[in-house]
């Protein structure tokens, strides 16, 4: 299973790509789009182009993204939502969303971590030696906190299903 975390930006867009095998994680790539363009439709095309040619390389399986929280300039929130938009047409995967705060709850255990947490702790997590540029960090983060959910799910699915067995084998139990 490959995921890919995307921290969409307007002028930087960050992509962390992990692989999952049983309970380990392994990190695979990441790294940022850099925005070059003025025209802003320019501008999305880059973020577009640039995460399909990382998309055709690793192939994910799925994808996590930071939701959009709000600015108190709505000029700077309009310019991150159309980033995010962009990245979600070019991934064209099943796509999971979280918050800021659930994604440093998740890796560093703390909602209000500052980013050298995360980045100290997406290194840790992934036992990388080399330095995290922020928005890679953020990116990559995403994507642990995707893995984190989807197997913390995996596990209350399995319980629950288990559960139904057991009730069901005891409803054909003689009495």
């Amino acid at each position: 299973m490959v995921i890919i975390g995307i921290d969409p930006g307007s002028r930087i867009t960050g992509y962390g790509l992990i692989r999952l095998e049983g309970n380990q994680t392994f990190h695979l790539d990441s790294g940022c789009i850099r925005i070059t363009a003025d025209n802003p439709g320019v501008r999305l095309q880059q973020i577009y182009t640039g995460l399909k040619t990382i998309i055709q390389q690793h192939q994910p399986n799925e994808a996590a993204i930071e939701q959009i929280f709000m600015h108190q300039n709505p000029g700077s929130a309009l310019k991150l939502g159309q980033a995010r938009g962009a990245a979600i047409v070019a991934l064209n995967l099943p796509i999971a969303e979280y918050s800021a705060r659930q994604v440093k709850q998740s890796v560093v255990g703390y909602g209000a971590a500052k980013k050298e947490q995360v980045q100290h702790m997406v290194l840790r997590i992934l036992n990388m030696k080399d330095s995290l540029q922020a928005d890679a960090a953020d990116a990559l983060a995403i994507a642990l906190c995707h893995a984190h959910t989807r197997f913390s799910l995996q596990k209350i699915g399995n319980v629950v299903s288990s559960r139904k067995k057991r009730n069901s084998w005891r409803d054909y139990q003689p009495a």
